[in-house]
Order: structure tokens, then sequence, then C-alpha cells
């Protein structure tokens, strides 16, 4: 037995004398009776209450008041890079598939044009604690245009020292060099997208990438000295059956990824055109999708892994899982983070940045996106401000989010409310759910039991007025389960 997994499993047991549990039970009966539409809670407000009203404007005048009255002035940056080699079938996020390499070189040197434009707001003394690149595919990109793009970022921003710099991997079109290029230009943390290893699956998704392809892109990570490696599988894909689905997880744990992220494949053809290529009897019944969930919890807890929340899992020693031991943790549009109430700056097309009362969100057409910086104006498409209600809301869902209780002093204090009074509609709503076994409602705290971890989200919708309301169309989300 090799000493890293000696470390993982003394680090294991000394974390869980501390109080965490990695064991998180599974009751299927329980997942099919709250298995419903509600949203993910990467902002609150959610995005589909963004709007037209909010431009460059109004982001500036959040950016100029929070250069001088917000307390943690580091920042966090995102950068958008939309494209891709091929298409994922199952695909639901912002991208576009492309080889015209012009096409790329115009796309980085209009990043570089908005980075000039925001720099001139923002102070000089804001250091960066955290930048990632997401996609699309930022490694569709050459090792030349990696370079290319991180210099112009350093040359604009300092770093803090200690800085958390991640980014998202394609192993299908990697290279040793594109990971050098990373290295390089200052990234320490990778995503890798795997989905799932068994050959039918992935031509039904049209993703095809054998094990060892990114088996060497985990290598190449580890020899260059990256802290924290990501895997990302995806459950309730066409043709997954638990034989090869068990078969699959068993190859990633053999990598010792540092975290998984196990995601549910959300089927919705009406809204993501591409989704159609995905025929509905080729995907699992709702009972075989439950069962693959299950069958990916029990075999994460059984190799040492801790349920963060939200389809994420890391290892006993991750500082993830130590933030959430503390109540530190934090969750934005780049996922989890130990990084709580820094403002996030997005950079690139359809990116969605956070100040600390504003969200924006930069136009998704490259036409738009690049028309608004030739005119040199920030490319701000829609957003929303928040307002005290929306504040105190989103600290409460985040709280739920992230570290599974509330304690009730806290926001008496803060937002000089008194807890029961103000969320008495939401605590009555909760009274199922406590009989139900999902929490526990206390006098000074509510607490979200290890059942309750995996509906979070259906525990988090209490709390959210704009689900309340009973006017107007209601946005579609994915299931919560």
């Amino acid at each position: 037995m090799n000493n890293r997994i000696i470390k993982f499993r003394r680090e294991r047991n000394i974390k869980l004398t501390m109080g965490i549990s990695t064991k998180i039970p599974v009751d299927i009966e329980l997942l099919k009776k709250y298995n419903k539409a509600g949203p993910r809670y990467t902002s609150y407000p959610t995005a589909p209450y963004f709007h037209d009203g909010i431009g460059a404007k109004e982001y500036l005048d959040h950016i100029k008041n929070d250069n001088t009255n917000i307390e943690d002035r580091d920042l966090s940056l995102y950068f958008h890079i939309p494209f891709c080699d091929t298409l994922c079938y199952f695909c639901g996020c912002n991208m576009m598939v492309t080889r015209n390499q012009n096409k790329i070189e115009q796309y980085i040197e209009y990043l570089g044009k908005e980075i000039k434009l925001l720099k001139q707001h923002i102070d000089d003394d804001r250091k960066i604690r955290q930048l990632h690149w997401g996609g699309g595919t930022p490694t569709h990109l050459s090792p030349t245009q990696i370079r290319q793009l991180g210099n112009i970022i350093h040359e604009y921003f300092d770093f803090s020292e200690n800085a958390e710099v991640g980014v998202e991997i394609d192993p299908r079109e990697l290279t040793r060099d594109h990971m050098v290029a990373l290295s390089e230009a200052g990234f320490n943390r990778c995503s890798m997208g795997i989905q799932d290893f068994d050959p039918v699956v992935q031509k039904a998704v049209n993703r095809i990438q054998p094990e060892d392809i990114t088996r060497n892109a985990v290598n190449w990570a580890r020899e260059l000295g990256f802290k924290s490696i990501n895997l990302d599988l995806m459950y309730g894909l066409p043709y997954q059956n638990l034989s090869t689905y068990s078969e699959t997880i068993d190859k990633v744990l053999k990598m010792n990824p540092d975290r998984l992220a196990v995601f549910n494949y959300a089927h919705l053809p009406n809204m993501i055109k591409h989704q159609q290529l995905i025929k509905e009897d080729w995907l699992p019944t709702g009972d075989q999708k439950l069962e693959l969930l299950k069958l990916s919890i029990e075999k994460l807890n059984d190799a040492g892994y801790v349920y963060i929340g939200m389809d994420h899992f890391a290892r006993p020693d991750d500082e993830l899982t130590i933030a959430m031991e503390n109540g530190t943790l934090y969750r934005n549009f780049q996922g989890y983070s130990t990084h709580a109430g820094i403002n996030l700056i997005a950079i690139g097309i359809t990116g969605i940045g956070m100040l600390s009362d504003i969200y924006v969100q930069n136009y998704k057409k490259l036409d738009d996106y690049y028309k608004a910086l030739d005119n040199n104006q920030l490319p701000i498409m829609r957003g929303v401000t928040l307002n005290e209600d929306d504040q105190l809301r989103r600290e409460v869902i985040t709280e739920l989010m992230c570290n599974f209780r509330l304690d009730k002093s806290k926001f008496k204090s803060k937002y000089s409310i008194d807890f029961d009074n103000y969320f008495a509609d939401a605590l009555l709503s909760l009274k199922s759910l406590e009989e139900d076994g999902l929490i526990k409602l206390g006098e000074k705290q509510l607490k979200v039991t290890d059942i309750g971890r995996l509906l979070i989200r259906n525990i988090a919708m209490n709390f959210d007025y704009y689900l309340m309301k009973k006017q107007g169309d209601k946005p579609q989300f994915s299931r919560t389960v």
C-alpha cells in the first residue's frame, strides 16, 4: 500500500473524530418523494430573475462602491473559454464547436480588451485570491494561447501568495505541453470530465475518452505539482447500468483524485436543442437513475470520501472538507470555495460576476460581446441588484448549501430580525421535511441530517421568496436528484 493511501486513511480517521460524517445513508423511497424541479443555487436570486435593466453603468457603480466599502478587498476572477473540439450531447454549458484558430485568437484579443476596461475601475491594491478558467474547454486553446492569455492576466492583476488557480481540462485533446503551459501560467488545480468510461455510453453521448488518456492527464498534473485534482462523473446517461458504472467508479478511484463530482444528467431537450440527439428510450428509468446515485454515494463513502454537498465529494484532509467542518465553506458560480464573501469578476461571453449586492452577466453571443467592447463599453447584458431581503435569504441558503446548519442568533444580530417570525412561512413548510427526518428544527438552530444532505436543494427552496410567489410563469429547473 503506497504512502499516499496510508496518509489518506489516517487523515480520514482523524476527521471522523472531529465529527465529519463520511457515511451518507441513501433512502430510495425518500429520494423519489422529493425528486422535483428546483434551482441549484449557484446564486440567489437565481439567473432566471436577471433582467436587462442592469447594464455597464450599474456594474461600474457597484465596483467603485466595493473598492472603498468592502471588507475583504481580494478578488476572484472567472474566465469563460467557450470553444470545444467536439459536441458532447449531454452538455448544458455555454459552448461552441470550432477548430478555427483565428476565431480563438480574436476571442483572446477581446478578453484582453475587457480586462483593460475593467482594470481602470478596480483599485490596484486588490489582489486575486482565486482564478478559474471554465468553458467550453479551456484546453482547446493551444499551449501558446494558454501562455498568451496567462501573460495578459498577470500583466494587469497581482495575485495573493496562496491563490487558488484552477482550470477545466479535457483529456481527449490534451498534450503534456498544455499542462506545462498551464503550470507556467500559475495554475495549481484542475478538473477533468470523465462522465463514464463505458464505450457504449461514450458513443451514445459523442464523447470517446479512453481510460489511459485520462490517467495520463492525471499523472501529468501530479508531476507538475498541481495541488488538487478533481474528476467529474455523471449518472443518468444513455445505456448506463449498475455493473458498468461500478467499473467506471472503480477505475476512477484507482486514480486517487483529491475531489470528485458526481453530476445528475438533466435531460432538457426543449431547452438544450442538441440533447435531442439523445433519445428518451436510451436513458435509465427514474428508479434506475436513483440506483446509480446510490451506488455512487456508497462506493465513494466506502473509499473514504466525504460528501461535501451538491454532487461533490472530497478527501477528509481536503480544504473543502475542513471548511465544511469549520462552517466556512462557500458557494458561488465557480462551485464550492473556501473564500466566502470576495467579489467575483467574470470575463468573457456569458460570464456572471457577483459583487456585494449585484449580479451581472455578459452578452451570450460573440457579435454582441465584440460590439460592446469595440464601443469601449463593458459587455453587460443583464443582471439583478439585491435588496436587503435578497441578501438575507442568499446568506440563509448559502449556509444551508455549504454548512448544513443555520444558527438563528447569527441572523438576528446581523440583520436585526427575529428568525422564527421572519421565516414563519418557511419554518411551517419545513415541518413535513422534519417529519421525514431531513432536518432537525431547534429553538436556536436548524440542522440538516445526514440523509437530508442529499436533498439540500429541497430544503433551501423553502427560503426562496421567488419560488413562493404565486404569480407569473415559473422558470424551468432540473430535478433535485
